[in-house]
Protein backbone atom coordinates (compact mmCIF):
# COMPACT_ATOMS: atom_id res chain seq x y z
CA UNK A 1 0.00 0.00 0.00
CA UNK A 2 1.24 3.18 -0.83
CA UNK A 3 1.80 5.92 1.96
CA UNK A 4 -1.37 7.70 1.36
CA UNK A 5 -3.28 5.42 2.11
CA UNK A 6 -1.22 4.65 5.38
CA UNK A 7 -1.45 8.16 6.43
CA UNK A 8 -5.15 8.72 5.91
CA UNK A 9 -5.62 5.64 7.62
CA UNK A 10 -3.98 6.10 10.40
CA UNK A 11 -5.18 9.74 10.69
CA UNK A 12 -8.77 8.59 10.87
CA UNK A 13 -7.86 5.74 13.35
CA UNK A 14 -6.30 8.35 15.91
CA UNK A 15 -9.42 10.57 15.73
CA UNK A 16 -11.73 7.49 16.78
CA UNK A 17 -9.08 6.80 19.44
CA UNK A 18 -8.68 10.33 20.73
CA UNK A 19 -12.71 10.59 20.72
CA UNK A 20 -12.62 7.86 22.57
CA UNK A 21 -10.08 8.69 25.12
CA UNK A 22 -12.10 11.70 25.64
CA UNK A 23 -15.32 10.09 26.09
CA UNK A 24 -13.52 7.75 28.97
CA UNK A 25 -11.48 10.76 30.36
CA UNK A 26 -14.84 12.85 30.73
CA UNK A 27 -16.66 9.85 31.87
CA UNK A 28 -13.88 8.78 34.56
CA UNK A 29 -14.31 12.68 35.85
CA UNK A 30 -18.13 12.65 36.43
CA UNK A 31 -17.99 8.89 37.73
CA UNK A 32 -18.71 7.86 41.58
CA UNK A 33 -16.49 4.52 42.26
CA UNK A 34 -19.50 2.44 42.96
CA UNK A 35 -19.36 -1.21 41.58
CA UNK A 36 -23.23 -0.50 40.07
CA UNK A 37 -21.45 2.56 38.05
CA UNK A 38 -18.26 0.33 36.63
CA UNK A 39 -20.09 -2.74 36.46
CA UNK A 40 -23.41 -1.42 34.52
CA UNK A 41 -23.08 2.38 34.22
CA UNK A 42 -25.48 2.90 36.46
CA UNK A 43 -28.28 1.24 34.79
CA UNK A 44 -29.61 4.50 33.32
CA UNK A 45 -28.99 3.47 29.69
CA UNK A 46 -32.42 3.66 27.64
CA UNK A 47 -33.56 0.38 25.43
CA UNK A 48 -32.30 2.26 21.96
CA UNK A 49 -28.69 3.16 23.76
CA UNK A 50 -28.90 -0.27 24.85
CA UNK A 51 -29.71 -1.80 21.57
CA UNK A 52 -26.82 0.11 19.45
CA UNK A 53 -24.28 -0.71 22.34
CA UNK A 54 -25.41 -4.60 21.91
CA UNK A 55 -24.93 -4.22 18.63
CA UNK A 56 -21.85 -2.48 18.71
CA UNK A 57 -20.71 -5.34 21.16
CA UNK A 58 -21.71 -7.98 18.85
CA UNK A 59 -20.55 -6.57 15.54
CA UNK A 60 -16.95 -7.52 16.05
CA UNK A 61 -13.87 -7.15 13.71
CA UNK A 62 -15.01 -11.39 12.97
CA UNK A 63 -18.83 -10.04 12.20
CA UNK A 64 -16.94 -7.20 9.65
CA UNK A 65 -13.61 -8.87 8.24
CA UNK A 66 -14.00 -12.59 9.05
CA UNK A 67 -17.42 -13.48 7.27
CA UNK A 68 -16.73 -11.01 4.16
CA UNK A 69 -13.21 -13.02 3.69
CA UNK A 70 -14.71 -16.52 4.72
CA UNK A 71 -17.80 -16.21 1.92
CA UNK A 72 -14.99 -14.47 -0.61
CA UNK A 73 -12.88 -17.62 -0.47
CA UNK A 74 -15.75 -20.53 0.46
CA UNK A 75 -19.45 -19.29 -1.17
CA UNK A 76 -22.07 -21.02 0.18
CA UNK A 77 -20.50 -22.51 3.22
CA UNK A 78 -19.16 -19.16 4.34
CA UNK A 79 -22.61 -17.78 5.00
CA UNK A 80 -23.48 -20.28 7.55
CA UNK A 81 -21.19 -17.84 9.89
CA UNK A 82 -23.69 -15.01 8.72
CA UNK A 83 -26.98 -16.96 9.51
CA UNK A 84 -26.03 -18.31 12.88
CA UNK A 85 -24.84 -15.26 14.34
CA UNK A 86 -28.03 -13.55 13.29
CA UNK A 87 -30.07 -16.45 14.47
CA UNK A 88 -28.88 -17.12 17.71
CA UNK A 89 -30.52 -13.96 19.00
CA UNK A 90 -33.86 -15.03 18.82
CA UNK A 91 -32.27 -17.87 21.34
CA UNK A 92 -31.20 -14.60 24.13
CA UNK A 93 -34.96 -12.83 23.11
CA UNK A 94 -37.02 -15.93 23.78
CA UNK A 95 -34.87 -17.34 26.72
CA UNK A 96 -32.83 -15.50 28.37
CA UNK A 97 -32.39 -11.31 28.11
CA UNK A 98 -35.42 -10.64 30.52
CA UNK A 99 -35.28 -13.39 33.12
CA UNK A 100 -31.23 -12.65 33.19
CA UNK A 101 -31.94 -9.01 33.65
CA UNK A 102 -34.34 -10.21 36.96
CA UNK A 103 -32.53 -12.60 38.50
CA UNK A 104 -28.22 -11.16 38.38
CA UNK A 105 -26.40 -7.89 39.29
CA UNK A 106 -23.52 -7.99 37.38
CA UNK A 107 -22.50 -10.96 36.07
CA UNK A 108 -23.39 -14.95 34.69
CA UNK A 109 -22.99 -16.34 38.21
CA UNK A 110 -25.34 -14.03 39.88
CA UNK A 111 -28.25 -15.57 38.16
CA UNK A 112 -26.74 -19.22 39.17
CA UNK A 113 -25.82 -18.25 42.53
CA UNK A 114 -29.23 -16.70 43.30
CA UNK A 115 -30.33 -20.43 44.68
CA UNK A 116 -27.43 -22.08 44.62
CA UNK A 117 -24.47 -22.36 47.46
CA UNK A 118 -22.57 -19.68 46.34
CA UNK A 119 -18.77 -20.00 46.74
CA UNK A 120 -18.28 -23.25 44.11
CA UNK A 121 -20.96 -21.81 41.43
CA UNK A 122 -19.08 -18.46 41.53
CA UNK A 123 -15.64 -19.87 40.97
CA UNK A 124 -16.70 -22.01 38.33
CA UNK A 125 -18.79 -19.67 36.47
CA UNK A 126 -16.51 -16.92 36.86
CA UNK A 127 -13.35 -19.24 35.67
CA UNK A 128 -15.66 -20.00 32.58
CA UNK A 129 -16.52 -16.59 31.73
CA UNK A 130 -12.88 -15.57 31.54
CA UNK A 131 -12.02 -18.66 29.42
CA UNK A 132 -14.94 -17.69 26.68
CA UNK A 133 -13.57 -14.04 27.19
CA UNK A 134 -9.71 -14.74 26.26
CA UNK A 135 -10.94 -16.84 23.58
CA UNK A 136 -12.65 -14.10 21.92
CA UNK A 137 -10.54 -11.31 22.68
CA UNK A 138 -7.76 -13.30 20.62
CA UNK A 139 -10.06 -13.33 17.80
CA UNK A 140 -10.30 -9.67 17.88
CA UNK A 141 -6.66 -9.06 18.02
CA UNK A 142 -5.78 -11.49 15.73
CA UNK A 143 -7.62 -9.65 13.36
CA UNK A 144 -6.10 -6.24 14.31
CA UNK A 145 -2.66 -7.70 13.41
CA UNK A 146 -4.05 -8.69 10.13
CA UNK A 147 -5.48 -5.35 9.42
CA UNK A 148 -2.59 -3.55 10.22
CA UNK A 149 -0.30 -5.55 8.56
CA UNK A 150 -2.03 -5.07 5.26
CA UNK A 151 -2.42 -1.06 6.10
CA UNK A 152 1.34 -0.52 6.72
CA UNK A 153 1.66 -2.62 3.46
CA UNK A 154 3.50 -5.89 4.54
CA UNK A 155 2.84 -8.30 6.64
CA UNK A 156 5.98 -8.19 8.63
CA UNK A 157 5.47 -9.84 12.12
CA UNK A 158 7.28 -7.13 14.20
CA UNK A 159 4.59 -4.84 12.78
CA UNK A 160 1.51 -7.19 13.53
CA UNK A 161 3.25 -7.81 17.54
CA UNK A 162 3.34 -4.17 18.25
CA UNK A 163 -0.48 -3.85 16.85
CA UNK A 164 -1.83 -6.27 19.39
CA UNK A 165 0.07 -5.01 22.35
CA UNK A 166 -1.06 -1.00 21.21
CA UNK A 167 -4.72 -2.37 21.27
CA UNK A 168 -4.38 -4.41 24.36
CA UNK A 169 -2.67 -1.41 26.19
CA UNK A 170 -5.46 1.19 25.09
CA UNK A 171 -8.67 -1.42 26.14
CA UNK A 172 -7.06 -1.52 29.44
CA UNK A 173 -7.27 2.28 28.99
CA UNK A 174 -10.43 2.00 28.59
CA UNK A 175 -11.64 -0.09 30.99
CA UNK A 176 -9.87 1.02 33.45
CA UNK A 177 -10.65 4.48 33.30
CA UNK A 178 -14.03 4.53 32.03
CA UNK A 179 -15.91 1.46 33.22
CA UNK A 180 -19.52 0.40 31.20
CA UNK A 181 -20.22 3.82 30.92
CA UNK A 182 -17.37 4.84 28.76
CA UNK A 183 -17.58 1.33 27.11
CA UNK A 184 -21.30 1.95 26.21
CA UNK A 185 -20.82 5.44 24.72
CA UNK A 186 -17.63 3.72 22.85
CA UNK A 187 -19.41 0.98 21.52
CA UNK A 188 -22.60 3.09 20.34
CA UNK A 189 -20.21 5.13 18.64
CA UNK A 190 -18.84 2.40 16.84
CA UNK A 191 -22.03 0.23 15.67
CA UNK A 192 -23.46 3.85 14.27
CA UNK A 193 -19.38 3.91 12.24
CA UNK A 194 -19.52 0.03 11.00
CA UNK A 195 -23.29 0.66 9.92
CA UNK A 196 -22.55 3.50 7.98
CA UNK A 197 -19.56 1.93 6.79
CA UNK A 198 -21.19 -0.75 5.86
CA UNK A 199 -24.44 0.74 4.09
CA UNK A 200 -22.30 2.72 2.15
CA UNK A 201 -19.79 -0.42 0.46
CA UNK A 202 -23.00 -2.36 0.04
CA UNK A 203 -24.42 0.46 -1.97
CA UNK A 204 -21.15 0.35 -4.00
CA UNK A 205 -21.56 -2.92 -4.82
CA UNK A 206 -24.58 -2.77 -5.47
CA UNK A 207 -24.25 -0.07 -8.45
CA UNK A 208 -21.25 -1.95 -10.01
CA UNK A 209 -23.55 -4.75 -10.85
CA UNK A 210 -26.40 -2.23 -11.44
CA UNK A 211 -28.64 -3.85 -8.49
CA UNK A 212 -28.45 -6.92 -9.98
CA UNK A 213 -28.39 -9.93 -7.47
CA UNK A 214 -27.86 -12.64 -9.82
CA UNK A 215 -25.01 -10.57 -12.28
CA UNK A 216 -23.34 -10.06 -8.60
CA UNK A 217 -23.37 -14.04 -8.51
CA UNK A 218 -22.58 -14.75 -11.69
CA UNK A 219 -18.98 -12.98 -11.14
CA UNK A 220 -18.12 -14.18 -8.43
CA UNK A 221 -18.52 -17.68 -9.58
CA UNK A 222 -16.19 -16.62 -12.30
CA UNK A 223 -13.78 -14.97 -10.49
CA UNK A 224 -13.58 -17.81 -7.63
CA UNK A 225 -11.39 -20.09 -9.03
CA UNK A 226 -14.01 -22.59 -7.84
CA UNK A 227 -16.77 -22.72 -10.86
CA UNK A 228 -20.08 -23.21 -9.99
CA UNK A 229 -19.27 -25.66 -6.75
CA UNK A 230 -18.79 -22.10 -4.96
CA UNK A 231 -22.68 -20.77 -4.77
CA UNK A 232 -23.24 -25.08 -3.25
CA UNK A 233 -23.34 -26.50 -0.20
CA UNK A 234 -19.75 -28.21 0.54
CA UNK A 235 -17.06 -26.47 -0.91
CA UNK A 236 -15.61 -25.58 2.96
CA UNK A 237 -17.44 -28.13 4.58
CA UNK A 238 -18.48 -31.20 2.65
CA UNK A 239 -15.42 -32.94 1.32
CA UNK A 240 -15.66 -35.54 4.41
CA UNK A 241 -17.96 -36.39 6.75
CA UNK A 242 -15.60 -34.49 9.35
CA UNK A 243 -15.98 -31.62 7.70
CA UNK A 244 -19.51 -32.53 7.62
CA UNK A 245 -19.88 -33.03 11.17
CA UNK A 246 -17.78 -29.91 11.65
CA UNK A 247 -20.57 -27.75 9.72
CA UNK A 248 -23.16 -29.46 12.17
CA UNK A 249 -20.78 -28.45 15.21
CA UNK A 250 -20.51 -24.76 14.26
CA UNK A 251 -24.20 -24.13 13.60
CA UNK A 252 -24.66 -25.42 17.10
CA UNK A 253 -21.99 -23.28 18.45
CA UNK A 254 -22.90 -19.95 16.58
CA UNK A 255 -26.59 -20.61 17.35
CA UNK A 256 -26.47 -21.64 20.80
CA UNK A 257 -23.08 -19.49 22.00
CA UNK A 258 -24.21 -16.08 22.11
CA UNK A 259 -26.69 -16.62 25.15
CA UNK A 260 -23.68 -17.72 27.10
CA UNK A 261 -21.33 -14.85 25.83
CA UNK A 262 -20.27 -13.21 29.43
CA UNK A 263 -20.16 -9.49 27.45
CA UNK A 264 -23.03 -9.80 26.08
CA UNK A 265 -25.18 -10.99 29.20
CA UNK A 266 -23.21 -8.02 31.24
CA UNK A 267 -25.67 -5.72 28.61
CA UNK A 268 -28.73 -6.66 30.18
CA UNK A 269 -27.91 -4.92 33.35
CA UNK A 270 -27.22 -1.69 32.31
CA UNK A 271 -31.14 -0.51 31.55
CA UNK A 272 -33.03 0.01 34.39
CA UNK A 273 -35.83 -2.82 33.94
CA UNK A 274 -36.33 -6.42 32.20
CA UNK A 275 -38.99 -4.59 30.09
CA UNK A 276 -36.21 -2.30 29.17
CA UNK A 277 -33.60 -5.51 28.64
CA UNK A 278 -36.31 -7.09 25.88
CA UNK A 279 -36.85 -3.66 24.44
CA UNK A 280 -32.71 -3.64 24.35
CA UNK A 281 -32.51 -6.97 22.41
CA UNK A 282 -35.68 -6.25 19.61
CA UNK A 283 -33.54 -2.95 18.25
CA UNK A 284 -30.11 -5.14 18.92
CA UNK A 285 -31.92 -7.85 16.68
CA UNK A 286 -33.13 -5.46 13.96
CA UNK A 287 -29.54 -3.70 13.71
CA UNK A 288 -27.47 -6.62 13.55
CA UNK A 289 -29.88 -8.35 10.82
CA UNK A 290 -29.67 -5.45 8.60
CA UNK A 291 -25.54 -5.62 9.01
CA UNK A 292 -25.44 -9.63 8.47
CA UNK A 293 -27.47 -9.27 5.83
CA UNK A 294 -25.15 -6.45 4.24
CA UNK A 295 -21.74 -9.27 5.34
CA UNK A 296 -23.65 -11.36 2.32
CA UNK A 297 -23.66 -9.09 -0.26
CA UNK A 298 -19.70 -7.85 0.83
CA UNK A 299 -18.77 -11.23 0.71
CA UNK A 300 -19.51 -12.38 -2.82
CA UNK A 301 -18.49 -8.96 -3.75
CA UNK A 302 -15.41 -9.66 -2.53
CA UNK A 303 -15.04 -12.51 -4.86
CA UNK A 304 -16.40 -10.98 -7.47
CA UNK A 305 -14.57 -7.69 -7.84
CA UNK A 306 -11.43 -8.76 -5.68
CA UNK A 307 -11.74 -12.34 -6.87
CA UNK A 308 -10.87 -15.15 -4.57
CA UNK A 309 -7.04 -15.57 -5.31
CA UNK A 310 -6.02 -11.66 -4.64
CA UNK A 311 -7.91 -12.19 -1.11
CA UNK A 312 -6.25 -15.41 -0.22
CA UNK A 313 -2.59 -13.83 -1.42
CA UNK A 314 -3.04 -11.24 1.02
CA UNK A 315 -4.20 -13.15 3.75
CA UNK A 316 -4.57 -16.67 4.11
CA UNK A 317 -7.88 -16.73 5.93
CA UNK A 318 -9.62 -13.76 4.03
CA UNK A 319 -9.43 -11.19 7.05
CA UNK A 320 -8.70 -8.33 4.48
CA UNK A 321 -11.34 -9.21 1.77
CA UNK A 322 -13.64 -5.91 2.82
CA UNK A 323 -10.04 -3.53 2.96
CA UNK A 324 -9.34 -5.28 -0.47
CA UNK A 325 -13.08 -4.32 -2.06
CA UNK A 326 -12.97 -0.99 -0.53
CA UNK A 327 -10.10 -0.07 -2.25
CA UNK A 328 -10.92 -1.24 -5.53
CA UNK A 329 -15.06 -0.21 -5.39
CA UNK A 330 -13.22 3.73 -5.12
CA UNK A 331 -11.21 3.21 -8.01
CA UNK A 332 -8.53 1.02 -7.48
CA UNK A 333 -4.44 1.07 -5.84
CA UNK A 334 -3.42 4.78 -6.83
CA UNK A 335 -6.43 6.27 -7.03
CA UNK A 336 -7.81 9.27 -4.52
CA UNK A 337 -11.24 7.54 -4.01
CA UNK A 338 -9.83 4.35 -3.58
CA UNK A 339 -7.37 5.76 -0.80
CA UNK A 340 -10.14 7.41 0.72
CA UNK A 341 -12.56 4.46 0.91
CA UNK A 342 -9.91 2.24 2.14
CA UNK A 343 -8.69 3.96 4.58
CA UNK A 344 -11.90 4.59 6.47
CA UNK A 345 -13.07 1.02 5.84
CA UNK A 346 -9.78 0.47 7.79
CA UNK A 347 -10.02 3.03 10.21
CA UNK A 348 -14.02 1.64 10.94
CA UNK A 349 -12.77 -1.75 11.34
CA UNK A 350 -9.77 -0.71 14.04
CA UNK A 351 -12.69 0.95 15.72
CA UNK A 352 -14.92 -1.85 15.84
CA UNK A 353 -11.97 -3.79 17.47
CA UNK A 354 -11.24 -1.42 20.09
CA UNK A 355 -14.89 -1.12 21.21
CA UNK A 356 -15.06 -4.86 21.62
CA UNK A 357 -11.92 -5.69 23.40
CA UNK A 358 -13.22 -3.35 25.70
CA UNK A 359 -16.51 -5.00 26.05
CA UNK A 360 -14.78 -8.53 26.80
CA UNK A 361 -12.06 -6.98 29.39
CA UNK A 362 -14.77 -5.40 31.57
CA UNK A 363 -16.81 -8.42 30.76
CA UNK A 364 -14.31 -10.37 31.95
CA UNK A 365 -12.76 -8.18 34.73
CA UNK A 366 -15.60 -8.48 36.64
CA UNK A 367 -15.82 -11.83 36.45
CA UNK A 368 -12.78 -12.03 38.11
CA UNK A 369 -13.63 -9.64 40.57
CA UNK A 370 -17.30 -10.03 41.65
CA UNK A 371 -16.95 -13.89 41.29
CA UNK A 372 -13.39 -15.50 41.89
CA UNK A 373 -12.24 -12.60 44.17
CA UNK A 374 -14.92 -12.19 45.95
CA UNK A 375 -15.54 -16.16 46.72
CA UNK A 376 -11.49 -17.06 47.21
CA UNK A 377 -10.23 -13.72 49.61
CA UNK A 378 -9.90 -15.16 53.21
CA UNK A 379 -11.96 -14.28 55.87
CA UNK A 380 -10.18 -11.25 57.62
CA UNK A 381 -7.67 -10.66 55.28
CA UNK A 382 -6.76 -7.53 53.71
CA UNK A 383 -9.83 -6.41 51.22
CA UNK A 384 -9.70 -4.47 48.28
CA UNK A 385 -12.63 -2.83 46.49
CA UNK A 386 -14.23 -5.14 43.88
CA UNK A 387 -13.47 -2.33 41.44
CA UNK A 388 -9.84 -1.81 42.46
CA UNK A 389 -9.52 -5.86 41.81
CA UNK A 390 -11.88 -5.42 38.65
CA UNK A 391 -8.90 -2.45 37.32
CA UNK A 392 -5.94 -4.92 38.01
CA UNK A 393 -7.89 -7.97 36.65
CA UNK A 394 -8.16 -6.09 33.10
CA UNK A 395 -4.73 -5.82 33.01
CA UNK A 396 -4.15 -8.85 33.84
CA UNK A 397 -6.56 -10.70 30.97
CA UNK A 398 -5.30 -7.92 28.81
CA UNK A 399 -1.46 -9.49 29.16
CA UNK A 400 -2.92 -13.20 28.29
CA UNK A 401 -4.94 -12.21 25.70
CA UNK A 402 -1.88 -9.97 23.85
CA UNK A 403 0.43 -13.42 24.13
CA UNK A 404 -2.50 -15.99 22.75
CA UNK A 405 -3.05 -13.71 20.09
CA UNK A 406 0.72 -13.35 18.90
CA UNK A 407 0.72 -17.53 18.60
CA UNK A 408 -2.65 -17.51 16.48
CA UNK A 409 -1.95 -14.92 14.25
CA UNK A 410 -2.52 -16.73 10.86
CA UNK A 411 -6.30 -18.24 11.86
CA UNK A 412 -9.55 -16.56 10.21
CA UNK A 413 -10.76 -14.15 12.88
CA UNK A 414 -14.26 -15.68 12.32
CA UNK A 415 -13.38 -19.03 13.36
CA UNK A 416 -11.56 -17.98 15.97
CA UNK A 417 -14.78 -16.59 17.44
CA UNK A 418 -17.01 -19.80 16.24
CA UNK A 419 -14.58 -21.57 19.34
CA UNK A 420 -15.39 -19.39 21.59
CA UNK A 421 -18.73 -19.45 21.37
CA UNK A 422 -18.54 -23.68 20.90
CA UNK A 423 -16.96 -23.34 24.54
CA UNK A 424 -19.82 -20.33 25.96
CA UNK A 425 -22.34 -22.81 24.43
CA UNK A 426 -20.62 -25.89 26.16
CA UNK A 427 -20.14 -23.94 29.66
CA UNK A 428 -22.37 -21.29 29.98
CA UNK A 429 -25.97 -22.07 28.32
CA UNK A 430 -26.20 -25.70 29.99
CA UNK A 431 -26.15 -24.16 33.76
CA UNK A 432 -27.72 -20.96 32.75
CA UNK A 433 -30.47 -22.56 31.10
CA UNK A 434 -31.18 -25.06 34.27
CA UNK A 435 -30.53 -22.22 36.36
CA UNK A 436 -33.92 -21.01 34.97
CA UNK A 437 -35.94 -23.34 34.61
CA UNK A 438 -35.60 -26.65 36.10
CA UNK A 439 -36.65 -27.13 39.31
CA UNK A 440 -34.78 -29.44 40.91
CA UNK A 441 -31.69 -28.34 39.71
CA UNK A 442 -28.64 -28.17 42.76
CA UNK A 443 -25.07 -26.99 43.36
CA UNK A 444 -23.62 -29.79 42.50
CA UNK A 445 -25.06 -30.03 39.14
CA UNK A 446 -24.50 -26.60 38.44
CA UNK A 447 -20.56 -26.96 39.10
CA UNK A 448 -20.69 -30.06 36.58
CA UNK A 449 -22.18 -28.86 34.28
CA UNK A 450 -20.14 -25.84 34.17
CA UNK A 451 -16.68 -27.73 33.92
CA UNK A 452 -18.52 -30.83 32.30
CA UNK A 453 -18.37 -28.75 29.74
CA UNK A 454 -15.52 -26.40 29.56
CA UNK A 455 -13.07 -28.57 30.06
CA UNK A 456 -14.33 -31.07 26.92
CA UNK A 457 -14.54 -27.89 24.90
CA UNK A 458 -10.78 -26.70 25.83
CA UNK A 459 -9.14 -30.14 25.95
CA UNK A 460 -11.05 -30.83 22.75
CA UNK A 461 -9.87 -27.66 21.55
CA UNK A 462 -6.07 -27.98 22.09
CA UNK A 463 -6.42 -31.69 20.53
CA UNK A 464 -8.54 -30.56 17.91
CA UNK A 465 -6.34 -30.21 13.60
CA UNK A 466 -6.55 -25.85 14.76
CA UNK A 467 -3.41 -26.32 17.80
CA UNK A 468 -1.53 -28.92 15.73
CA UNK A 469 -1.09 -31.27 13.06
CA UNK A 470 -1.61 -29.17 9.87
CA UNK A 471 0.27 -25.92 7.61
CA UNK A 472 -2.48 -23.54 8.91
CA UNK A 473 -2.55 -24.80 12.62
CA UNK A 474 -1.13 -22.59 15.47
CA UNK A 475 1.88 -24.82 16.02
CA UNK A 476 2.69 -26.49 12.33
CA UNK A 477 5.52 -28.61 13.23
CA UNK A 478 4.13 -30.87 15.49
CA UNK A 479 1.31 -33.12 15.34
CA UNK A 480 -0.37 -34.35 18.86
CA UNK A 481 -4.38 -34.23 17.48
CA UNK A 482 -6.73 -36.74 18.05
CA UNK A 483 -9.90 -34.89 17.53
CA UNK A 484 -10.92 -35.13 14.17
CA UNK A 485 -13.23 -32.01 14.10
CA UNK A 486 -11.89 -28.04 14.24
CA UNK A 487 -15.14 -27.43 16.52
CA UNK A 488 -15.68 -28.79 19.55
CA UNK A 489 -19.51 -27.89 19.52
CA UNK A 490 -21.34 -30.61 18.67
CA UNK A 491 -19.34 -33.05 21.49
CA UNK A 492 -19.15 -30.52 24.17
CA UNK A 493 -22.51 -29.10 24.35
CA UNK A 494 -24.23 -32.24 24.77
CA UNK A 495 -21.78 -33.14 27.26
CA UNK A 496 -22.44 -29.48 29.06
CA UNK A 497 -25.87 -30.62 29.50
CA UNK A 498 -25.04 -34.24 30.66
CA UNK A 499 -23.13 -33.26 32.90
CA UNK A 500 -25.54 -30.71 34.51
CA UNK A 501 -28.29 -33.24 34.82
CA UNK A 502 -25.80 -36.30 36.56
CA UNK A 503 -24.32 -33.89 39.13
CA UNK A 504 -27.92 -33.32 40.03
CA UNK A 505 -29.35 -36.74 39.94
CA UNK A 506 -25.86 -37.99 42.15
CA UNK A 507 -26.25 -34.50 44.46
CA UNK A 508 -25.95 -35.55 47.90
CA UNK A 509 -28.06 -32.44 48.81
CA UNK A 510 -31.89 -31.83 47.45
CA UNK A 511 -32.92 -28.93 45.90
CA UNK A 512 -33.71 -25.82 47.67
CA UNK A 513 -37.87 -25.02 47.09
CA UNK A 514 -37.83 -21.95 48.90
CA UNK A 515 -34.91 -20.73 46.61
CA UNK A 516 -36.30 -21.59 43.64
CA UNK A 517 -39.43 -20.44 43.94
CA UNK A 518 -38.09 -16.46 45.11
CA UNK A 519 -36.08 -17.10 41.91
CA UNK A 520 -39.02 -18.03 39.97
CA UNK A 521 -40.78 -15.28 40.83
CA UNK A 522 -38.34 -12.76 40.68
CA UNK A 523 -37.26 -13.84 36.99
CA UNK A 524 -40.90 -13.76 35.62
CA UNK A 525 -42.21 -10.43 37.00
CA UNK A 526 -38.89 -8.34 38.44
CA UNK A 527 -40.24 -8.21 42.10
CA UNK A 528 -37.45 -7.59 44.11
CA UNK A 529 -34.96 -7.44 40.79
CA UNK A 530 -31.73 -5.31 41.73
Amino acid sequence: MNGDHQILALVLFSAFVAVTLGITTWVSRNRHGSAEEFYAGGRLFSPMENGFAIAGDYMSAASFLGISGVIALSGYDGVLYSVGFLVAWLVVLLLVAELVRNCGRFTLADVVAARMSERPVRIAAGTSSVTVSVLYLVAQMVGAGSLVALLLGGTSGAARAWTVIGVGALMVIYVSLGGMRATTWIQIVKAVLLLAGSIALTVLVLIRFHGDINDLLTSAVAHSGQGEAFLSPGLRYGGSWTARVDFISLGLALVLGTAGLPHILSRFYTVPTARAARRSVVWSIALIGGFYLMTIVLGFGAAAVVGSDAVRSSNAAGNTAIPLLALDLGGGAGSTGGTVLFAIVAAIAFATILAVVAGITLASSAAVAHDLYASLKREGGKRRSEVAVARMAAAGIGAVAIGLSLLADDLNVAFLVGLAFAVAASANLPVLLYSLFWRNFTTRGAVWSVYGGLIPAVVLVVLSPVVSGGPDAIFPGVDFHVFPLDNPGVVSIPLGFLAGWIGTVLSPEGPDAARHAETEVRSLTGAGAV
